[in-house]
């Protein structure tokens, strides 16, 4: 028996030393920004650091607790010279990251107060493929919305520098959400981009579809008085935020017929029910002729 643990015992060490090693390596918090409902902004910068779109890392904060590590999907784009995560407040570990940041206080914080951070990682994901496919679709639902927040940072970035080598031709993104509020940070990152594929003369470039699951009567009756208004009253979009859930049969039968004979990237961040439907309808839609349409389903889940 010792023969067959030795070997997998002596991997985990060598893994958990380097582990070790890469969090002893110093980072530095360049910005904290605080965001509506309590969700704030790290931008950090660590020597040798290199990522790709939606990687994760691992964080501790010895302030906090000199034993937790937390992963947290990468919200930066490769081209930025920092990382940043999004972290929510919504426990007693991101409430003790809140106060050690200093931004229960109203005065503005000292760059040398800000806590001391271990970073390891970043960590592969399926969401590194966008970039192969001509076509994808990015689906996300709730905070699942995060590994996206990269990725089109980066198609932004590729826009702004040069393009014509960009294999990716088409994205169709699908944001599905409580409550939108609770991520503005991220309508802000569709408005930045949806004002430059126009000024670009691409705006048919990104098609995105914000679907609201989540209101009460009150809100209905404002959405309605509201809904001629040229922006979208939740997310200050032209593209109006949708309610219910979407048609994933409709949706995809109408993308195959847009592009025929493709390869389609189906990628997913969000719960497994999701992820069941949306592979069985990647399956479903994939055509038996090699040259016909293919949907490659790739997903996270939390």
């Amino acid at each position: 028996t010792w023969k067959w643990v030795v070997g997998p015992m002596f991997l985990y060490l060598c893994e958990r030393l380097v582990r070790f090693w890469r969090s002893q390596q110093k980072v530095v918090i360049t910005k904290v920004v605080i965001h509506p409902f309590k969700t704030i902004e790290l931008q950090m910068m660590k020597k040798g650091f290199k990522m790709e779109v939606g990687q994760y890392i691992f964080v501790k904060c010895p302030a906090v607790s000199k034993l937790e590590w937390h992963p947290f999907t990468l919200t930066s784009a490769p081209e930025e010279d920092y990382f940043s995560i999004h972290v929510r407040i919504v426990g007693d570990w991101t409430e003790g990251l809140f106060n050690a940041c200093g931004c229960d206080k109203q005065e503005f914080q000292d760059a040398w107060k800000l806590p001391k951070i271990a970073v390891d990682g970043p960590f592969g994901t399926a969401s590194e493929d966008v970039f192969r496919y001509e076509t994808v679709m990015l689906v996300g639902a709730g905070i699942g919305v995060t590994p996206f927040a990269s990725v089109l940072k980066s198609v932004w970035y590729k826009y702004c520098h040069d393009a014509t080598n960009l294999k990716l031709k088409k994205i169709y993104f699908y944001w599905l959400c409580r409550d939108t509020h609770a991520f503005e940070w991220f309508a802000d990152l569709l408005q930045s981009l949806e004002a430059q594929m126009q000024e670009r003369n691409n705006a048919e470039f990104l098609s995105y579809n914000i679907y609201l699951t989540g209101w009460d009567e009150s809100q209905a009756t404002h959405f309605v008085m509201h809904h001629e208004e040229e922006k979208d009253v939740i997310t200050g979009l032209k593209q109006k935020t949708l309610y219910g859930r979407p048609n994933w049969e409709n949706e995809f039968k109408t993308i195959a017929g847009q592009h025929p004979g493709s390869r389609i990237g189906v990628f997913l961040c969000g719960p497994e029910g999701l992820a069941d439907t949306l592979n069985k309808q990647s399956i479903s839609n994939s055509e038996a002729d090699p040259r016909g349409v293919h949907f490659i389903f790739n997903k996270e889940n939390f």
